[in-house]
């Protein structure tokens, strides 16, 4: 018999959730909900869409657990303060981990977490609460990730490195290893990071320029 679950969200990374959820874990999802000001139907994915507020009466903490599926809004911060409100309501938290992610670090994997496919884990790493690993990172051996951090794809995180809590680490970003993020760093896409990184802290990859040349003089193309 799978285990009931309540999903906090109506959007795409809600949506996602379910998916995930329902094809590839031992859960099922009962209903999602959102802060009631936000509800502007009853239903989601052919869910019931109920009132945060009123959440804990109709789904009790008892039978279910909760997801909070939410993305780096505000660096992370309101998916932060709905893990931490429903936390207060007693509820206990999954994690989603894909079946076709690598995962070798013995499972220490806080709650909460979104690790979704083709992920590597290496071993010796260490994942806090309340993480995103989106698709195709790889996080190198002894590596630290603290909670509240949202990680997008094929990101490499080379061994050693301490990513602080609530960072935002962007596509294909690269970090050597042994450094250290400080809390709250946004890293952008394809950036290289080759040195610690300074609490709110944000570091950009360069944007390709457009070349002068147009297309319709290029050789060989």
């Amino acid at each position: 018999m799978k285990k009931r679950l309540i999903i906090f969200g109506a959007g795409d990374i809600a949506q996602l959730s379910h998916f995930y959820f329902s094809a590839d874990s031992e859960y099922e999802v009962s209903a999602f909900t959102v802060d009631a000001k936000y509800i502007e139907r009853d239903s989601f994915c052919d869910k019931p869409l109920v009132p945060f507020e009123n959440i804990a009466d109709r789904y009790s903490p008892d039978n279910h657990e909760f997801f909070v599926a939410l993305s780096y809004s505000k660096l992370n911060a309101v998916r932060k303060e709905k893990y931490l409100a429903a936390k207060a309501l007693g509820y206990r938290f999954a994690s989603y981990i894909s079946s076709r992610a690598t995962v070798l670090n013995k499972n220490q994997i806080g709650e909460n977490c979104f690790i979704l496919e083709d992920n590597t884990i290496q071993p010796f790493v260490r994942i806090g609460d309340n993480v995103t690993l989106w698709s195709g990172n790889h996080i190198g051996h002894h590596s630290v990730i603290e909670s509240h951090t949202f990680i997008a794809s094929h990101v490499v995180v080379s061994g050693g490195v301490h990513i602080g809590e609530q960072c935002f680490v962007g596509v294909n970003a690269t970090l050597r290893d042994h450094i250290k993020l400080g809390d709250r760093c946004v890293v952008g896409a394809g950036a290289l990071l080759l040195e610690d990184a300074e609490p709110e802290g944000v570091y950009s990859g360069t944007a390709t320029e457009r070349s002068r040349v147009p297309s319709s003089r290029l050789r060989g193309i």
